[in-house]
């Protein structure tokens, strides 16, 4: 394996975006849940998506 190839790899691994659940608490606070992350394709036509749960609510 090149060097090139290696960093290629060791940058895939962290993901590109997040998805969050944003929930609305009294007071006009929110709470923000890490709920997913989302890794680009090698030729930029799409995305690999990980959701760990899903809105109870459907809506975020």
């Amino acid at each position: 394996m090149t060097d090139t190839n290696e960093t290629k790899t060791a940058t895939s691994r962290m993901p590109s975006h997040y998805a969050y659940n944003v929930r609305n608490r009294e007071g006009g606070d929110n709470y923000w849940i890490r709920i997913g992350s989302a890794w680009a394709h090698a030729d930029s036509n799409g995305f690999n998506i990980q959701l760990e749960t899903v809105p109870l609510d459907g809506k975020r």
